[in-house]
C-alpha cells in the first residue's frame, strides 16, 4: 500500500480522492465513479458517504440518480488539490510493465501532464511492433484509475513512427520539442 494510502485510510479513498480533485467540475454518478476508479461499486459508496459526510463531496439526487461533484466551498479543498497534485505519481517501471501487456514496446515517452504541461496534446507516446490496441487501451485506463485522471495517448508502429518523425510530423514535435520524458528508447532517439 503506498504511503499516501495509509494516511488516506484505504487505497480506494485515495483513488476516488484523486479522480474528484483532477476533475473539480465533472459531476459523477456512482457506476462512473466505480467504472473510471476500477473499484466496486460497494468500496465506493463506503468511500463516497465517508467524502459526503466530511463535506469534500456534495451529493445531489437520490438513490441511482445522484450524483457527486466536488463541494467549492470545502475549507481545504486548494490545500488538498495542491498536496494530491504534488504527490501523484506512478512509478516508471509500473507505467512500463503495465504498457508491455499490449506488445513489443520499443519507445515511451512522457509529456502533457507527466511534466506539468497541461496544453500538448498527448500525455503518453507508446511506439511499438505488434502492439494490440484493445489491450493497450485498457493499460492506459488501469494507469487512469491510479492517477485519477484521462490520459491523452497515441501508439504507433515503429515504422509509421520513423515516417512521422521523418516528415516533422506536429504530433511528434508537440512531444519532443517541449518538455518530455522518455521512459523507453529501444530505437535510438
Amino acid at each position: 500500500m503506498e504511503p499516501l494510502a495509509k494516511i488516506f485510510g484505504s487505497p480506494a479513498r485515495l483513488k476516488v480522492l484523486r479522480l474528484f480533485l483532477f476533475n473539480q467540475n465533472a459531476s459523477l454518478t456512482l457506476a462512473e465513479i466505480a467504472k473510471r476508479t476500477k473499484l466496486t461499486p460497494a468500496a465506493v459508496r463506503r468511500e463516497l458517504l465517508e467524502l459526503v459526510a466530511a463535506t469534500l463531496l456534495r451529493k445531489k439526487g437520490a438513490r441511482a440518480a445522484a450524483r457527486y461533484q466536488v463541494n467549492p466551498r470545502f475549507e481545504h479543498l486548494a490545500a488538498l488539490d495542491v498536496f494530491i497534485r504534488e504527490t501523484t505519481t506512478v512509478r516508471p517501471q509500473d507505467i512500463l510493465a503495465t504498457l508491455r501487456r499490449a506488445g513489443t514496446v520499443r519507445l515511451v515517452a512522457l509529456s502533457g501532464f507527466f511534466t506539468g504541461m497541461i496544453e500538448p496534446q498527448v500525455d503518453l507516446l507508446v511506439v511499438g511492433d505488434t502492439l494490440e490496441e484493445r489491450v493497450l487501451a485498457n493499460a492506459v485506463h488501469s494507469l487512469e484509475a491510479e492517477l485519477g485522471r484521462e490520459i491523452r495517448y497515441a501508439s504507433f508502429a515503429t515504422s509509421d513512427f520513423r515516417y512521422r518523425r521523418g516528415v516533422y510530423d506536429r504530433l511528434l514535435r508537440d512531444v519532443f520539442d517541449y518538455p518530455h520524458r522518455i521512459l523507453l528508447d529501444k530505437i535510438g532517439l
